[in-house]
């Protein structure tokens, strides 16, 4: 069996995710307009009708933007607990609600099917209603899905070592950030324990959990104001490589655009592993 991976848009302005075997397919977030989704489906090949059901980590904006769109206008189930639909039904910013009919509510660590897709939402640590990552078993793949991820928690650490594919949030450098032009109380909620995770954070979080099933690594929500896809790479690549970990050779690493898509990614059984960036056009 063969899996493929596209990523849309991965940051503030907007995050989701496509992934599908032969027949199903699955959405994680939908934060772009529908009229994007649709523009970048249809340019790439990739099939909104194999898609079985959408997974929603948490409920702010730049993730959930289309997801009453899309779902309503294909019947698209909507999957995610309880918390995060009520948190999405209160945010003003998703303006066509999800119709009843296509709200699943699910439990965390409590596994579920969407087609060939067997999938567990577990928590992650983020200022939103609930925050969850999504861990999914297809076949031989065990595809992981973290982002928004205040702190390294035993979860994170849980769910790498479980992973064969993985994404993985590195929004800021500590230095930008601390330099940069945010307030005070903006950059105090990205480093607490429920905003977001730096570069170096989730360096040493792959460092420390890395094991050899572990294929792919794909870089997310990188911020724009405080981080730079190159930055983010070097940083990942030099503190594994402090453990003797190469990236290139023991893994495939990969940096997520984040306004224009990246992929897409067919995964096969990794045998020649390749190093790309993708730069920001």
């Amino acid at each position: 069996m063969q899996l493929t991976f596209f990523s849309l848009g991965s940051g503030s302005c907007g995050n989701c995710y496509y992934l599908a075997t032969d027949t199903d397919a699955i959405i994680i977030d939908c934060g772009i307009s529908i009229r994007r989704f649709k523009k970048n489906m249809l340019e790439y090949g990739m099939k909104i009708g194999k898609v079985k059901g959408m997974l929603i980590t948490h409920d702010h904006a730049d993730h959930i933007k289309a997801t009453g769109k899309l779902s309503k206008e294909y019947g698209i189930p909507v999957y995610t607990t309880s918390l995060i639909h009520e948190g999405m039904d209160r945010n003003w910013q998703n303006s066509v609600k999800i119709p009843v009919e296509n709200r699943h509510h699910i439990d965390k660590e409590e596994p579920f099917e969407i087609g060939k897709f067997r999938i567990t939402a577990f928590s992650l640590p983020h200022d939103a209603s609930e925050n969850v990552g999504y861990f999914i078993e297809v076949g031989d793949y065990r595809f992981t899905v973290m982002t928004d991820v205040g702190d390294v928690t035993e979860n994170v650490k849980q769910y790498i070592l479980k992973s064969t594919h993985l994404i993985l949030e590195a929004n800021y450098d500590e230095e930008m950030l601390r330099q940069g032009r945010y307030p005070e109380m903006l950059k105090e909620r990205i480093v607490s324990g429920h905003g977001h995770l730096s570069n170096k954070k989730a360096a040493s979080a792959l460092a420390e959990n890395f094991h050899t099933d572990l294929k792919n690594v794909w870089l997310c929500h990188l911020s724009e104001e405080n981080n730079h896809p190159e930055l983010a790479r070097k940083t990942v690549e030099t503190i594994l490589r402090s453990y003797g970990i190469i990236a290139g050779v023991d893994f495939t690493l990969d940096v997520l655009r984040r306004k224009i898509p990246t992929g897409p990614f067919q995964l096969g059984e990794v045998t020649n592993h390749q190093y790309s960036l993708p730069f920001e056009a």
